[in-house]
Order: structure tokens, then sequence, then C-alpha cells
């Protein structure tokens, strides 16, 4: 639309004419599938499952619950909606409700077109303008989001209660030809939820004796953790019946999606970037740990583990490599196996442990979690160890290693080891550099160090070794001895905890 228009009578020779919100975001959605263009950029691994379910609601014009574990982008997809409306729409200039100028449903839009005639003033609203978003809390009102009748007003104004202009009107009515998102539904009491009723099926709002018929125009997105229906709350059954459609979001299925979700919401710096080589089997660790605790029997399956994990995991990683070359003086490094200390943090704040769990502790789950996914993934770059011990006639390529430890030897490796000092441990240890030239002889030379360290760590969670902690590193010796001898008081406390 042209935006130099001011008055009714110039919108009125333009040809507009009015559409409900539904249709209009009906009819960019067409459109833009039609163009071939993507609305929900950059929300990985819903291609197939969430996001058709979305667009066929819109479609269908159906308001919608997106149900879900937390950090499953229910929120950001519900604020690309945005990207369904028109750019801008007229309003009457003035207006609480952005009343449309053909189709005014307010006291105060009545009054200035009865005033004006077709020189009522009118104003352009931008899509974004027309998102409104609200967190359901318990101490959420009706009067939050219906309305409330204003004292001020109708002292200031020298009005009774009886007369309408004295209302104030909440949320849900100021989201007239919007999208009004509830965020965490189950969460809103009982008795506000029943106050939805009406505005869903009847489009009428009741507030403090007031019957008011307005037709209010609004696109209801509601957001639901299914946790909450069991621990906080629930959506009261009438209420879920006038929700059109419910949309049931899942976390990535695959660690390549994963990938692709935490490098693009990751906030690292370029400087980072240019200084640190990050490799995908680090990324792949990252996402792997999130995977394990999904599986995990200490963390809570119906909390749910969210991808806000790995994000904040993969910046501590980074950070950890960073502080390292700036306590060591030196310009550029790659992330290793000892920088994940660095995401216990990222861990341990981000998972609901069960009983058993919290037994255990926080930090010591994390380590087991980040143990197990170096295991797991071990198997992508060399033989599996637990499968060669069953080939008795093989040589085991493990044994070298093995043979070498069981001779009294042992390494320490400090978190803040120097490139030259890292690479001087890794080399000091017999047959460890001849399996990764036998398995990997194609990795660059820093990858090759890194796949040592992960041998070296993986080793431990087969068993085949030990580890114990150190104040600012790790221990590694052989697995008889550590048997025999007598525990470390903190042992438990290590980076990550044997098998």
């Amino acid at each position: 639309m042209n935006k130099t228009i001011t008055t009714l009578s110039e919108l009125k020779a333009s040809g507009y004419q009015p559409k409900t919100i539904k249709e209009e975001l009906r009819t960019n959605l067409i459109a833009k599938i039609q163009s071939g263009e993507n609305v929900f950029e950059g929300i990985h691994g819903f291609e197939d499952t969430v996001i058709p379910d979305i667009e066929r609601a819109i479609l269908a014009k159906h308001n919608i619950n997106l149900l879900g574990l937390r950090g499953q982008a229910k929120t950001r997809i519900a604020r690309m909606m945005t990207k369904l409306l028109d750019a801008y729409i007229p309003v009457i200039d003035g207006s609480p409700l952005n009343d449309d100028p053909l189709n005014p449903i307010s006291r105060f839009a009545k009054d200035v077109l009865a005033e004006h005639g077709d020189d009522a003033p009118v104003a352009w609203m931008h899509r974004d303008d027309r998102y409104t978003e609200k967190l359901a809390t318990p101490d959420v009102t009706i009067a939050d989001l219906i309305g409330d009748v204003d004292p001020i007003k109708a002292a200031s104004l020298k009005l009774p209660y009886s007369d309408e202009r004295v209302i104030h009107y909440g949320l849900i009515p100021r989201s007239h030809r919007g999208i009004f998102v509830i965020n965490e539904l189950p969460d809103l009491q009982a008795r506000i939820q029943v106050a939805l009723f009406n505005v869903l099926q009847e489009a009428d709002i009741q507030i403090r004796g007031f019957k008011l018929r307005l037709p209010l125009d609004v696109q209801f997105v509601f957001t639901a953790n299914p946790e909450d229906y069991t621990n906080r709350g629930s959506i009261i059954t009438p209420l879920k019946d006038r929700i059109d459609s419910q949309i049931i979001t899942h976390y990535p299925k695959t660690i390549e999606i994963g990938k692709q979700i935490t490098e693009q919401e990751a906030e690292v710096e370029p400087e980072q970037s240019s200084k640190i080589e990050v490799f995908d089997l680090a990324k792949d660790l990252i996402e792997q740990i999130a995977f394990e605790a999904r599986d995990s029997e200490y963390v809570d399956k119906n909390s749910g583990v969210s991808a806000r994990l790995t994000i904040s995991a993969y910046e501590n990683l980074v950070s950890a490599a960073e502080r390292r070359i700036l306590k060591n003086k030196e310009d550029k490094t790659h992330v290793r196996i000892s920088d994940f200390i660095g995401i216990i943090p990222a861990i341990t704040g981000k998972v609901e442990l069960v009983y058993e769990g919290e037994q255990e502790g926080p930090g010591i789950v994390a380590n087991s979690l980040v143990g197990k996914a170096i295991r797991t993934l071990f198997v992508d770059y060399f033989p599996d160890p637990d499968a060669i011990r069953k080939l008795k006639d093989q040589p085991n390529p493990y044994q070298p290693i093995v043979d070498w430890f069981g001779k009294s030897n042992m390494v320490d490796f400090l978190n803040d080891f120097s490139v030259k000092d890292y690479q001087t441990e890794l080399e000091s240890i017999s047959g460890l550099r001849n399996l990764i030239e036998k398995y990997q002889k194609k990795a660059s030379e820093p990858f090759k160090l890194y796949l040592m360290e992960f041998a070296l760590y993986a080793l431990v969670e087969f068993s085949l070794l030990s580890k114990h902690p150190l104040e600012k590193g790790m221990q590694f010796k052989d697995l008889l001895s550590s048997m025999l001898g007598m525990p470390d008081e903190d042992d438990e406390d290590g980076f990550p905890p044997i098998g």
C-alpha cells in the first residue's frame, strides 16, 4: 500500500479492501510457497515435520499451540510468523486497538470517523509492531490480558463507570489485527484460561460488568511444555478444544542438524574464529553430549535438554582455548579434548537431574556425559576396542599403548599446556602416533595431535587405561596399578570419570 495516504478518502480511492489477519497470513503464505521462499529460514530439522504442520494450520486459518520440550525453537517460530504479514496496514491514527479505517471496532475509532468523516486521519502500522508476546506466569491477571476499568481515566474524563471509555484494554484487545503469543500456556491459572474462551470462540470480552461485542481479529499462537501438564499446571480441556491445531516440536534428530543450529546461534567473536580451529570432531562431540544427556538415566527426560546446552558449550569450548593461548602468549591454536573441561558449567546448569543424578552430583553427571560422547564417537575413527577384545587371533592396535603405560609410565596433561608441551607429552607415549598414522594417515598434523589426545581419553572410557584428576589437569596411567592403588580423595571430580 501507499504510505503517503493520510486520510480515509485517499484510502478508499486507492481501492483498499480490509482482510482478516488469518486471511492475510494465508494469502502471503500461498505466495511464498509458490515462489519457493522459506518463511522459517534458520529453523533446522523441522523441514519435513513441524514446518509443514504450521503451514497447513495457517492455510486452514487456525489458532496454533506449539507443544514441545524447552529449547525446541517454539517462540522463535512464532516470532517468524510476522514475515507472513503485510509490510504495512492502515489504522485510524491514535486508535488503541489498531482499528481498520473501513472496519472500526473501538469507541475511539467510531467517534473519530463520526467527527471527521472522510477526512479521518490514517496512519500506517509496520508488521513488526503487530506482534505481542506474553509469558504466562501465575501472577498474570485478567486485567493484563483482557482489560479493566481505569478509575483515573474515569476521574480525569469525568465519566461514570458505566461509560465504555473508562476501560483500559489489556494485551489481547491491543493485539487486534496482530499476532498474540502466550508462552508456557499451562502456567496460566485455570480461571485466567477460562477468560480466553469467548475471545477465541465468540470474539466478545467482558470487563467488570461490561459486555462488549468486540469482534477482535487476532492470530493466537500458544506454546506449551508437556512437562507443565504434570509439574505445574495444565491446559484446561475446554481451552484445548478451542485451539484448532496442536503441533508437536522435537529436538534435532541428527548430529549434523544439531551442528547447524549450534553454529548458527553460537556467538563467537571474529578474533576467536581467526585464532582457534574447531575440528568437526569437536563439534560432533558437543552435539553427542546433548544426545547422551537425552538418553541418560540421570537426566529427567520429561524436562528435556535444550539446544541452548550445545550453544553455550560451544562458546565455552572456544573460550577455553582462547584463555589458554592468552596465558601462553600464543597466536593460534586448535581446540583440545582437555579444553572440554570448560564446557562443564554449560552442562550442569542446563540438565534437570532425577534423584539418582542429584545423588551423584551435577558435575559428575556432566563429566560422565562427556566421557560417553567420546566413547560413542571414537569408533567412527578407530576400531572398536570391545570388538577387538573378542578377536583373540587378531593383533590389538591399542596394545603398544597399553603396554607402555604398563611399564609404570604415566603422563600428566595440564589444561593450559603450551603448544610445544602439548605435542611433546603426546609424542612421548609409545604407540600413540603409530595408531593415528595407521587409521587417520590423511588427517592434518593439528588434527592428528587432537586425535592422539582423543584416543587417550577414549581408551580410558573403554577401560584400557585409567586417569586421575590433577589440580590443573589430568594424569593418565595403566589400569592395573590404578586398581591396586588407593583412590585419590577427589577422583570423583575428575574429567570425565572412568567408564
